[in-house]
């Protein structure tokens, strides 16, 4: 708890924790940042490229469909070249759930009311136990049950969590507890209104997403408002930021929601101005190329990059590395808050980039001498 500044801190909601492949999802463990391939699974080069991205991006789970038997052949060789746990994808025929769980998935995406019959849902609970995998109940407001949906006339958050209780209860039946929930939407009120509600009812861990949410900038917006609602107040374990975009922006967006609440900390933080007439260099197209070129740095560190000095030596105070425009090309360089040197324009990006990479790897060997190195998933 930060006691220093107690506006900041965050309760998170107390739930039970579970494993999805060697992931802690729940508990006290961070929340997990996941995102879905959209390669055809068939393709296993291609999905496994896919993966890797997404893996130097930062995921710690990936999902893949699976709706075909096709698509599950081979699907042994995906889940051996990740270094992420795989989620499963799977909608309707449970004969798909057993095959990628003989085949390495850590976990199963399934609404159990969809599978069929109770012996289907107990062929696919005993493979999940057989082969130590995790379930993700997927409720989602655009494929309610109809009966709700008579019930309740329209897709609305009690409608939801009653969905999401009938199909925790199936799993609960044949005394399966390893699973986690989501009740998505696409409209942001409901999304929210029902995973509140959700995380009144029950203990399991929370999968968070405002699904459809649209292109990279209007689906960024809708997720930030709706999940970061949702963060701020405690609820949620793991995120799937749902964009119209490629998956590894989906993850990086991600990041970016929890760097911005303090519930990750991966990579460089990126303090900028907007700009303005006072700038003393090119701000936006600056930005654009550092965060460009330090997508490599896992490493927590903060960069302020501040077109003036009204606000950058004030900024650059309160960051690892600062970065303040001045006049006539040259620029002043902050180091730990302090003023340390000028760069010209010229030499700017290249400087900066150098600085932020020495920088994390002093961090890194403090680190490692301290004794204190921790993967990426323990942030």
């Amino acid at each position: 708890m930060d006691t220093i500044r107690p506006w900041r801190t965050i309760e998170r909601r107390k739930c039970r924790q579970i494993m999805v492949g060697s992931v802690p999802v729940g508990g006290d463990a961070p929340i997990t940042v996941q995102t879905m391939t959209n390669t055809p699974t068939e393709d296993v080069g291609a999905t496994i490229d896919q993966i890797r991205r997404c893996e130097d991006a930062g995921a710690d789970i990936i999902r893949v469909s699976c709706p075909t038997e096709e698509a599950t052949a081979h699907f042994d060789q995906i889940t051996r070249a990740s270094n992420i746990p795989i989620v499963a994808d799977i909608h309707f025929h449970y004969k798909r759930a057993l095959e990628a769980a003989d085949k390495g998935a850590a976990c199963l995406r399934i609404n159990p009311g969809n599978i069929g019959s109770s012996d289907r849902v107990a062929e696919v609970v005993r493979a999940a136990k057989a082969n130590g995998c995790a379930i993700r109940i997927g409720v989602n407001a655009g494929s309610l049950e109809k009966d709700l949906l008579e019930k309740y006339g329209e897709p609305c958050p009690e409608a939801l969590v009653e969905s999401a209780l009938d199909h925790i209860k199936l799993l609960q039946d044949h005394d399966f507890h390893e699973f986690k929930v989501a009740v998505k939407a696409s409209d942001v009120f409901l999304a929210v209104a029902a995973y509140q509600a959700l995380g009144e009812a029950v203990d399991c861990p929370l999968h968070l997403g405002i699904t459809e949410a649209g292109g990279l900038i209007g689906g960024t917006v809708k997720s930030s408002i709706g999940m970061g609602n949702l963060l701020w107040a405690g609820i949620g374990d793991t995120i799937r930021v749902s964009l119209s975009a490629e998956p590894e922006n989906e993850v990086r967006v991600g990041f970016e929601m929890l760097k911005a609440l303090g519930l990750r900390t991966r990579g460089v933080r990126v303090v900028s101005c907007p700009s303005c007439a006072r700038q003393g260099f090119d701000v936006i197209r600056t930005v654009q190329a550092l965060e460009d070129r330090l997508q490599h740095i896992k490493t927590p560190l903060s960069l302020s990059v501040l077109g003036c000095v009204v606000n950058g030596p004030g900024e650059a105070r309160e960051t690892d590395i600062g970065l303040t425009g001045g006049g006539n090309g040259k620029h002043m360089v902050y180091l730990s808050g302090v003023k340390d040197h000028h760069i010209e324009n010229a030499d700017m990006l290249d400087h900066i980039v150098r600085l932020v990479e020495e920088r994390a790897a002093a961090i890194e060997a403090e680190s490692t001498d301290a004794g204190e190195a921790e993967p990426v998933a323990a942030e």
